[in-house]
């Protein structure tokens, strides 16, 4: 039934690449990232602001990010992230105003700064990780474990091969 309704939703458009040559197994693999992509942002909107009301959307991954690797030289985090020097600043700044991260010398090389999650930063966003995790519990539960796995293998490959 699900395929039956996408049927129904396909454009012109979609019809006339087919038949250009594009394969229907990449049109429908873009239709459902697409689809997921758009739901990722609005929930990436929901959880940025129960971390904090005025968190960008945005900076709900910079979060995880310093929760998962530990302190990171802002140029580090801009890489990671994918945007420059300038955007990263202006986020670390509001994210500093905020609370949630500081900025402490780098032992490494004292001319740099490390950049971490302070721990009230951390407990809100751990907090709101733990709900998130507990709806992905609960949306897969009908899923055998072997599914989330290989689910989240190929999530994986995507992601260390592609820029979507």
């Amino acid at each position: 039934m699900r395929e039956d309704a996408r049927q129904g939703e396909r454009t012109g458009t979609e019809e006339g690449e087919r038949g250009g040559g594009v394969d229907p197994e990449f049109l429908a693999l873009e239709r459902e990232l697409t689809l997921l992509l758009r739901r990722a942002r609005a929930s990436s909107g929901e959880m940025a602001r129960q971390v904090h009301p005025d968190l960008e959307p945005a900076a709900y991954g910079l979060l995880a990010f310093l929760d998962e690797s530990g302190p990171r030289r802002a140029t580090d985090l801009a890489a990671f992230i994918g945007v420059g020097k300038a955007t990263m600043s202006r986020q670390l700044r509001a994210l500093e105003q905020l609370g949630l991260v500081t900025r402490e010398p780098d032992p490494a090389d004292g001319r740099a700064w490390l950049v971490r999650l302070t721990d009230e930063g951390r407990t809100r966003f751990r907090t709101v990780r733990r709900g998130r995790r507990e709806r992905y519990v609960r949306q897969l539960a009908g899923w055998d474990r072997t599914e989330v796995a290989e689910l989240a293998r190929l999530l994986r490959q995507l992601n260390a091969r592609a820029e979507i």
